[in-house]
């Protein structure tokens, strides 16, 4: 079923249906994402819309730039990412979700992003 996600000054709206609900939910201990500290859910390529205010979005890329980072312009939220592990996913920003507390949510695992797979050289 889906689920709307909002930023924090309502500029930005999206519609996502979540690939296998909150129990995709997790943290990510990269550089970036422990920064940013948010809880993050997936959603396939094709069940994310932009509802209103794809001009209020603003991209963040860094490192391999091949995860894509969106924050609404005006209020800084983020709002979700196209993940590098998979990137026919999206992670989205679960405390954005309408009518969901990310503090409800008990045992979030987390993502071990500092060892990432794709920064590991392949063996000789």
């Amino acid at each position: 079923m889906p689920q709307t996600l909002i930023c924090h000054c309502g500029a930005v709206e999206l519609r996502v249906t979540l690939s296998d609900g909150l129990n995709t939910a997790r943290r990510c201990d990269c550089s970036f994402c422990r920064r940013r500290g948010a809880i993050a859910a997936s959603v396939n390529m094709g069940d994310l819309e932009i509802i209103r205010g794809a001009e209020n979005l603003t991209l963040y890329q860094f490192n391999t730039n091949t995860a894509q980072h969106y924050f609404c312009k005006t209020c800084g939220n983020y709002t979700h990412h196209k993940r590098r592990s998979n990137p026919n996913e999206y992670g989205v920003n679960v405390g954005a979700l309408v009518g969901v507390n990310p503090a409800d949510l008990v045992d979030v695992p987390w993502d071990d992003g500092v060892n990432h797979p794709s920064d590991r050289k392949p063996a000789t």
